[in-house]
C-alpha cells in the first residue's frame, strides 16, 4: 500500500511522518512518498520527516520527489497540505481584509476566499493527476485551508473521492481527555456544523454523558481552546464550541486585537519561518538530527505559544515545546485520515467526525452540501449521523455560512467575479455588498498571477 504526501516540505512534515510509521505496520504500508514542488523546503522539512520514519520504521520505504506523477503513481491514499503563493500571500490576503475592517483570517471570510483562489485550482490538477496515475480506489485528504470552501468545490467539480480532513474536533476531545486523565479513547463526541464552525452537542466518557459537567468545570476555560469563550456564552449555547467560533462571536474584538498588535498571523508565521528555515539550511540534517530536531523544537514552539494569541488578546502558552518521536502519536490531521483508513480496513462499526456530503444529517441543508459531522464507518460505507435537535442559533449561523460556502464553490469554478462578490456579501463576517465588491477589486488584483482566466 502507497500513501502520498502532498505538500510534504512543509513544517508539520514531521508529525505526518510520525504518525504514518507508527500506523505502517498494522495498516499496512510499504511506501510514503513526500512531494513538494519547494526543492529547498522539501530538503530541510522533508529530511527530518525522513529521519523520523527511518527511526521508527525502518523497514517502510520512504521517499522524497518534487514530481507530482511519480508521488501520485499508484497511490492508494493522498494527503494533501499545500500553500499556494506561501506565506507573503497570506499575508496579503490577511493586510487586504484588515485595511476594509473586516477579519483577515485564511480559513474564513474574506482573506479564506482569496486563499481559495489559488488552493483550488493547484488541488484540481492534483485531483486529475490522481484520477489518471493513482489506484483506482484512491482517497484524498485534503487538509488544505480554507478546508470548508476548498471541500465544498472539489466534490461540486466531481471529485468525489476527496474528504476534508480537520485536527480540531479530535484535538478538542483529546484535550478534555487530558482534563479527565483519561486514554484519548475514551472521551467521545457528537459534532455537527461545518469545519471551523462546529458544535459538539455531545460528550461522552466510557459511554456516559458528561457535558453538563463538563460546561461547568473551570478547567474547561484555561487548558483548553474554549479558553476564547466566555462562560455566559457557552452556557447560553449549552454546548461546546470549535475555536475558530470566536472569529463569529467576537469579531470586533478579534480585528481590534489583530489590528492593536501590529501583526497579523500571517506574519508571526512568516517570521518564525524565516528564521527556522535559516537556521536549518546551513545544518547537517543527515548527520547532525539531534541539533536541527533542537532548533526545531525551539521555532516550533515560539508558533504554537502564539496560537490565537493576537487574536483574542489573550497570552500564549509559555510552556518549552518538545518533539518525541517516540511516543504514542496524539493524532492531528494525519490522526484523522489513518483513523478513517482504519475503520476501512475493519469489519466493525466505528465512529469519527468528517467533513463529508450533508446526506440528510442536518435539516435545512442540502444532500450534497458539505457539512462537518460525526460519521459512523463501517467498511467502505459512511453515514452521516442525524442531528436530531439542532440548536436555532448554531442553524442559523450554520446555514448563512453554508450558503456563502455553496455560492463561494460556484464563483471558483466558474472563476466569475460578480459571483465572487455575491458570495462575500452574504458571509457574516463581510455582510456588505460595497465592502464586497471591493475586497474582489483587492484580490483579483493582488492575486493576478493566479487569476487570468478570472471574468
Amino acid at each position: 500500500m502507497k500513501i502520498t504526501v502532498i505538500g510534504g516540505g512543509g513544517v508539520r512534515s514531521m508529525f505526518l511522518a510520525k504518525s504514518l510509521a507508527q500506523s505502517s505496520r498494522e495498516l499496512g504500508f510499504k511506501e510514503v512518498v513526500f512531494m513538494d514542488n519547494d526543492e529547498k523546503k522539501l530538503n530541510i522539512f522533508g529530511k527530518m520527516a525522513a529521519q523520523v520514519s527511518r527511526r521508527i520504521a525502518p523497514d517502510m520505504q520512504f521517499r522524497l520527489t518534487t514530481n507530482a506523477v511519480d508521488a501520485v503513481k499508484n497511490a492508494d491514499y493522498i494527503i494533501t497540505t499545500i500553500r499556494v503563493g506561501k506565506d507573503e500571500m497570506r499575508i496579503q490576503d490577511e493586510r487586504i481584509a484588515l485595511a476594509a475592517g473586516v477579519l483577515g483570517q485564511e480559513t474564513t471570510g474574506a482573506a479564506g476566499f482569496s486563499f481559495a483562489m489559488r488552493s483550488v485550482p493547484a488541488l484540481a490538477e492534483y485531483c486529475e493527476l490522481a484520477k489518471e496515475y493513482a489506484s483506482p480506489k484512491v482517497k484524498i485528504f485534503n487538509f488544505t485551508n480554507p478546508a470548508g470552501v476548498v471541500s465544498q468545490t472539489l466534490r461540486d467539480m466531481g471529485y468525489d473521492f476527496t474528504f476534508g480532513i480537520c485536527d480540531a474536533p479530535s484535538g478538542f476531545l483529546h484535550s478534555v481527555a487530558k482534563l479527565y486523565g483519561v486514554a484519548q479513547e475514551q472521551v467521545t463526541g457528537e459534532c455537527y456544523g461545518l469545519n471551523h464552525l462546529s458544535f459538539f452537542e455531545s460528550i461522552k466518557l466510557d459511554g456516559k454523558e458528561i457535558m453538563p459537567e463538563l460546561l461547568k468545570d473551570p478547567r474547561l476555560y484555561t487548558k483548553t481552546d474554549m479558553r476564547f469563550f466566555g462562560k455566559d456564552l457557552v452556557e447560553h449555547f449549552g454546548c461546546a464550541l470549535n475555536e475558530y467560533l470566536y472569529y463569529f462571536f467576537y469579531r470586533e474584538e478579534a480585528v481590534r486585537n489583530i489590528l492593536n498588535a501590529k501583526v497579523t498571523r500571517g506574519e508571526v508565521i512568516r517570521d518564525v519561518n524565516r528564521h527556522m528555515v535559516g537556521e536549518l539550511s546551513g545544518m547537517d540534517i543527515d548527520n547532525d538530527f539531534e541539533n536541527c530536531l533542537k532548533v526545531f523544537e525551539y521555532w516550533y514552539g515560539c508558533r504554537e505559544n502564539a496560537y490565537m494569541a493576537n487574536e483574542t488578546g489573550i497570552p500564549g502558552k509559555t510552556k518549552t515545546y518538545r518533539f518525541d518521536i517516540y511516543e504514542k502519536d496524539a493524532g492531528g490531521y494525519a490522526g484523522v485520515a489513518l483513523q478513517y483508513i482504519r475503520a476501512c480496513q475493519k469489519e466493525t462499526e466505528s465512529e469519527m467526525i468528517l467533513c463529508v456530503p450533508n446526506q440528510g444529517a442536518m435539516a435545512g441543508l442540502l444532500d450534497d452540501d458539505v457539512v462537518e459531522v460525526t460519521c459512523t464507518i463501517k467498511g467502505d460505507v459512511l453515514v452521516p449521523k442525524r442531528i436530531n435537535n439542532p440548536g436555532d442559533l448554531q442553524m442559523e449561523l450554520i446555514r448563512r455560512v453554508k450558503m456563502y460556502e455553496r455560492l463561494a464553490s460556484k464563483a471558483l469554478r466558474e472563476k466569475n467575479t460578480a459571483k465572487a462578490v455575491e458570495c462575500l456579501m452574504v458571509h457574516p463576517l463581510v455582510n456588505s455588498y460595497s465592502l464586497a465588491k471591493k475586497l474582489m477589486k483587492e484580490y483579483l488584483k493582488s492575486n493576478e498571477a493566479y487569476t487570468d482566466e478570472w471574468n
